[in-house]
Formats: structure tokens, C-alpha cells, sequence
């Protein structure tokens, strides 16, 4: 449940990230283009970093024994 999240706000850290992108870089709006490029390009890495540092972060905090 928690990767889920994490992959949540993963997507949520894509979109911002691909609108930095796009204002920084001066992305051509003709025809959609820039929404393709945030929605075809960053969204899927930021839910792919998000789903990886969560489950990295999780299974680090489950593999610490408490002794």
C-alpha cells in the first residue's frame, strides 16, 4: 500500500517536473506537444522513481532488526 502511494507521488513529482521542463526549455505547445511530452515522457519516470525509492525506503526500514 505505501509503494502505491510513493508511486502516487512519484506521478505527481513527474508532472511538476515535465512543466519545469517545459517552461525552462521553452517546449513547443503546437498540437499538444508539451502535454505528450509530460504525460508520454515524465509522468512514467516519476512513478518509476517514486515506486523505487519506495520500495528501496521500505525494504531498508523492514531489514533493520530491532535488537
Amino acid at each position: 500500500m505505501k509503494v502505491g502511494m510513493l508511486g502516487c507521488v512519484g506521478l505527481f513529482l513527474g508532472v511538476g517536473i515535465g512543466m519545469i521542463w517545459i517552461k525552462v526549455f521553452h517546449t513547443s505547445d503546437f498540437e499538444g506537444y508539451s502535454g505528450m511530452l509530460v504525460s508520454y515522457t515524465f509522468m512514467p519516470l516519476g512513478i518509476i522513481a517514486g515506486a523505487l525509492i519506495g520500495a528501496v525506503g521500505l525494504g531498508y526500514l523492514a531489514s533493520r532488526s530491532d535488537s
